[in-house]
């Protein structure tokens, strides 16, 4: 019954919709009829004002009917319009072709009107009609540049390359005077004539200097560098550079993360000095986008020439190693009593400020192979600086002189001659593990800032661990001599130590004259080394513990060849022991007026060495029978399952071989298994040695040192 009611009313709506419909499709139709007519009349006309405002009218009317192209008269209107369109293009590029021809002079002036009107219109038309207008009217508008700049002239080489750079300014200025409102300004027309002109002067610049390699000097390639750069910052701060196309250049891509100081604003030649002069060549900074799209347009040509760039810095820091070479020679070592005494070398902050000026300049002409290149030259002179004016003037050590006998040992008295470098020689040695201190810093840093400079995929090419192990063995090299030269010094004391008849000796007294000579020569040397070394203290606590390391081991040695000896003479022995080893401890600090508590690596190393040194004397001054008792007290105080050691020990004891061999027999059978619970017992022991099997004698001797001290 709904249905019936409102049947009418339903059909009264469709046929409302069906003639709106119509009529609005026939007032369409009218305006497109209309309009292909008007469109067709003004293309004849040239009148390209009305035309682009009609032509975008009657494009969007068609729009309507395209789901009607199957009716005829529709099909046809169609066609009319693709054929007004297809006349307006070739109409237009006859026009600008009229206007700016390709060949013959260029006219002047030209239907500005009519042309800006036109551009209009092709901005409508399909995109090539517009990139035919463009490539056209840049090729007429360059065509003088590509006759003035020809191979053959005189201007088309690189020492006149201002002239390039000149002429394409005037262009762009002579170009917005004249044709700067024809063009609308959504075609970039000011950037895209500097963009071609790039693009051929690269080809250009290439060219010619393919042919003429032989001619290029660095110093006139830096200037065309420079010169080419500069243009190139010129046009980042006047264009946008939204014209180049994503593969124009690899320099346009978006770069990945980097922590690249150099990105920021590069600092002035002073500002580079002074921060390497301090220690560091640049400290990190945030990373930012390169803000000139331009970089590398033309400079790109220059690549492949770069070759001449390098081999000069190679020969410039050739002969810079050369004159670090000749005024060490000419200025002698650091003059010792001066702050000159241990600091860095110098040269070496010049070197590297030298390293830092060509990486930066480097970098701003290429971030590919040149880079390689300059980083392997760098390789070669950090080595060159390292054999020649580090590790070459290390002073020489000397064998000892024989012929001194046993008693002038024993009177050496203050000025002996004994320690073989002098004053000036270890302030030289301070100075160069200094430098060579300082080198591994900064190349370390150097590597990082090479790596940061160079292409991602270059990175892993960049290595400079040979060089910095090449530093690391100068420091050692360094601390060996130092630590040789006081152990040297202290040699012909222990050596006396071992002559020494220690079985006269009848009454402890006062240390014994070799610890004083051995106390004397540390004073001398560890003062004048810590006060060298202060800006490097890891390497004199090194200097410290591999001297601990050198000299413990020696005295204990010495010490074996001490036999026969007295009880009296173990006393005093044990005496000088411990007076050797508060020196020992007291080592770093000795002679300064500012007290530090020494390391506990080294502290550990002296206390470890010379309480084992102690036992063995305590070992010593124990009586030998029983058997059994001296065998298991020797074990416990000594730790060492060693049958040579236990053979010493009873060498030292002046007993007879006879005796010696029960004893070593016991000793074996003594021994405790497995090895570690012996040497968790003996450790104990170590630091609480029980009372009952020590002799009354030596707690009478501890009793009698402790007053002393």
């Amino acid at each position: 019954m709904v249905k019936e009611i409102t049947r009418d009313i339903k059909q009264l709506d469709h046929a409302k919709r069906h003639l709106t419909t119509s009529i609005t499709t026939l007032n369409h139709l009218h305006m497109l009829a209309g309009g292909v007519d008007s469109l067709e009349a003004m293309t004849r006309r040239r009148q390209y004002g009305e035309v682009a405002n009609l032509l975008q009218g009657v494009m969007n009317v068609l729009e309507h009917f395209h789901k009607y192209m199957g009716i005829p008269q529709i099909r046809q209107l169609s066609e009319r319009v693709k054929a007004a369109q297809a006349e307006l293009g070739q109409q237009i590029l006859a026009d600008f072709e009229e206007a700016f021809p390709s060949q013959g002079t260029k006219r002047p002036g030209g239907p500005s009107n009519v042309l800006r009107d036109a551009c209009l219109v092709a901005n409508i038309l399909d995109s090539r009609i517009k990139q035919e207008i463009i490539k056209k009217f840049i090729k007429q508008h360059l065509s003088e540049y590509l006759v003035l700049f020809q191979e053959n002239q005189d201007v088309a080489w690189l020492d006149k390359i201002d002239r390039r750079y000149a002429w394409i300014k005037r262009q762009l200025v002579d170009y917005e005077e004249k044709y700067g409102r024809m063009f609308p300004r959504e075609w970039y027309m000011t950037e895209r004539i500097a963009v071609e002109f790039c693009h051929v002067t690269r080809t250009e610049l290439a060219k010619i200097m393919r042919t003429r390699a032989k001619e290029i000097e660095v110093k006139l390639l830096l200037f065309a560098i420079q010169r080419t750069t500069n243009f190139e910052g010129f046009l980042a701060k006047r264009f946008s550079g939204c014209t180049l196309t994503a593969g124009t250049l690899k320099k346009l891509e978006s770069p990945p993360p980097s922590t690249n100081p150099f990105l920021e604003d590069e600092p002035t030649p002073e500002m580079e000095e002074l921060a390497i002069e301090k220690g560091d060549i640049d400290p990190p900074k945030k990373p930012k986008v390169p803000d000139n799209p331009f970089h590398g347009i033309v400079s790109k040509c220059f690549e492949p020439h770069l070759y001449v760039y390098i081999e000069s810095q190679d020969k410039n820091l050739g002969e810079l190693i050369d004159r670090f070479v000749a005024d060490f020679k000419a200025q002698g070592p650091p003059k010792p009593n001066t702050d000159e005494g241990g600091a860095v070398l110098p040269s070496c902050a010049d070197l590297f400020v030298y390293y830092k000026k060509c990486m930066v300049q480097c970098s701003q002409l290429s971030t590919g192979e040149p880079m390689i290149a300059l980083a392997t030259i760098f390789q070669k002179y950090l080595r060159e600086y390292a054999w020649k004016i580090l590790s070459g003037n290390l002073p020489k050590t000397t064998s000892s002189s024989g012929g001194l006998t046993i008693s002038s040992l024993l009177k050496e008295k203050e000025g002996s001659e004994v320690a073989k470098f002098t004053l000036e020689e270890l302030c030289l040695i301070c100075s160069i593990l200094s430098t060579a201190e300082y080198c591994l810093a900064t190349t370390q840093q150097l590597e990082e800032k090479l790596k940061e400079k160079v292409d991602v995929s270059l990175t892993e090419r960049i290595n400079l661990t040979g060089e910095m192990d090449t530093f690391s063995t100068v420091i050692s090299s360094s601390i060996q001599l130092l630590v040789q030269d006081l152990d040297a010094a202290c040699d012909p004391a222990l050596t006396a130590m071992s002559k020494m008849q220690w079985q006269n000796v009848e009454h402890v007294g006062d240390q014994s004259p070799y610890v004083t000579s051995v106390i004397l020569h540390i004073k001398q040397n560890v003062p004048i080394i810590r006060d060298n070394l202060a800006s490097t203290r890891k390497y004199f606590t090194q200097f410290c513990i591999k001297f601990a390391n050198s000299f413990i081991p020696k005295f204990i040695t010495h010490l074996f060849k001490c036999k026969p000896i007295s009880m009296v003479g173990a006393e005093q022995l044990l005496l000088d022991t411990h007076s050797l080893k508060m020196v020992l401890l007291d080592l770093p600090s000795i002679g300064s007026q500012v007290v530090r508590k020494a390391p506990a690596s080294y502290t550990k190393i002296v206390v470890k060495g010379m309480t084992r040194a102690e036992m063995i004397l305590k070992v010593v001054m124990a009586p030998h029978e029983p058997l059994v008792v001296f065998v298991d007290n020797y074990i416990k105080l000594l730790t060492d399952c060693n049958t040579e050691t236990f053979q010493k020990i009873l060498d030292m004891k002046g007993l007879k071989r006879s005796e010696q061999s029960s004893m070593l027999e016991l000793f074996r059978q003594r021994l405790p298994t497995p090895p570690s619970g012996a040497e968790g017992s003996s450790s104990l022991s170590l630091m609480a040695p029980t009372p009952e099997q020590e002799s009354s004698r030596i707690r009478k001797l501890e009793k009698l040192i402790k007053k002393r001290l």
